[in-house]
């Protein structure tokens, strides 16, 4: 009996030996299993981290990648070229390591309010030359919602900068080169028109010489006023201004138009009402919306200039019962040279700058300018400008 039992203890014994033989295999194959798929991991990782920052590095734009305190974790060639980094910028500051204070006041203003769009640095390099960038960038936040970081991404606009500095210097060049001649046509043309009463047809074209010389002469000046506003060269007289007195000079002065296409004009302006601006450029604002208002607006209607006073601006309507201006063409309306319906405006004449001057007129007062219309018919441009505070 007892070698019976004996046997069966070797068996039991023999099995389990066998078991944990086979559970030991078993956990060695999961071993090498796990250990393959993490190396896997870890491989495909870093083939994506190597492919993303061969993308990085390739971009012609400067690209900062930074964290939650605001330290930079990538900064890549374009950048590193832009802003002559030489040195390992890992882990530092964007003060310590680009001592730009405009980048920085850029990334204070990202992780606070969540982005920032079409911000414009200047940049002075060594040998006195200066760069600009356009600066775009957005705040990142982890998967509970807490700021992980942000990218900013730089995009230089240097030689579309230096572009437009040519660009004025041309306009206001041959726009003064052009006076001269004008001004000699113009002589000879009121000469003519008051000398020679020959022939009828002698008395027409130069009505029409002297008419074309004043068209060439009005868009000369418009063009030294928009080139001179653009450069900042030039400078508000900024005082304080009745604005009904104002408004009530400009309808006077355009009440014979006014009177042409029987057009109604009134002047709801409050009587005493103030605001802080160069009277001079504030008429040509006022002159250039009435006027169009009276041009664009409907023969025997009515145009309306008012005013709604606040604590800090007032805002200023034009508005007329006219066809209106189409929804596509509301953005587009300030542009330069920009118009709504071209065979009519060549009809109506004008140079086609007035719209834009009034906006950097506007603007240089530090206020805002826009139309409303509606599918109605009408049009309303609207402005702001500061209150007089004394």
């Amino acid at each position: 009996m007892l070698w019976v039992l004996a046997i069966l203890l070797c068996i039991a014994a023999v099995m389990l030996w066998r078991q944990r033989i086979a559970l030991s295999q078993l956990r060695y194959e999961h071993q090498r299993v796990v250990e393959r798929a993490q190396a896997e991991h870890q491989r495909a990782l870093g083939e994506e981290r190597a492919s993303s920052d061969a993308v990085i590095q390739s971009l012609e734009e400067g690209l900062l990648i930074l964290d939650g305190q605001g330290r930079i974790v990538t900064a890549n060639a374009a950048m590193r070229a832009a802003f002559r980094i030489r040195d390992e910028v890992r882990g530092r500051s964007v003060m310590e390591a680009l001592r730009v204070h405009q980048v920085q006041d850029i990334v204070q203003r990202t992780l606070e309010n969540g982005r920032v769009l079409d911000a414009e640095i200047e940049l002075a390099v060594l040998g006195g030359v200066t760069r600009y960038f356009q600066v775009n960038s957005a705040r990142v936040l982890n998967a509970i919602g807490g700021v992980q970081g942000a990218v900013l991404v730089f995009h230089d606009i240097t030689r579309l900068k230096q572009l437009e500095v040519t660009r004025r210097e041309f306009v206001a060049n041959v726009s003064h080169e052009l006076r001269t001649p004008l001004s000699i046509i113009k002589g000879y043309a009121e000469t003519l028109t008051t000398m020679l009463v020959d022939t009828e047809t002698t008395q027409k074209f130069a009505t029409i010489m002297e008419r074309h010389a004043d068209r060439l002469t009005a868009l000369v000046e418009d063009l030294l006023t928009i080139s001179g506003l653009e450069s900042g060269q030039m400078r508000m007289n900024v005082m304080a201004v009745d604005l009904h007195k104002l408004v009530q000079r400009v309808v006077d002065e355009l009440a014979e138009k006014a009177a042409a296409r029987d057009v109604g004009v009134m002047n709801e302006v409050p009587a005493a009402l103030s605001v802080a601006a160069d009277s001079g450029r504030l008429q040509q604002v006022l002159t250039n919306l009435i006027d169009n208002a009276l041009k664009y607006g409907r023969e025997h209607g009515q145009v309306i200039i008012e005013s709604m006073p606040g604590p800090d601006e007032v805002m200023i309507s034009i508005s007329d019962d006219g066809a209106g201006i189409p929804p596509e063409a509301r953005e587009r309306v300030f542009e330069r040279f920009y118009r709504v319906d071209k065979a009519r405006s060549r009809e109506q004449g004008g140079t086609g700058l007035g719209l834009s001057i009034v906006k950097h007129i506007v603007q240089a007062h530090g206020g805002r300018v826009w139309v409303e219309s509606s599918a109605t018919g009408g049009a309303r441009f609207c402005l702001t400008l500061p209150a007089n505070r004394d």
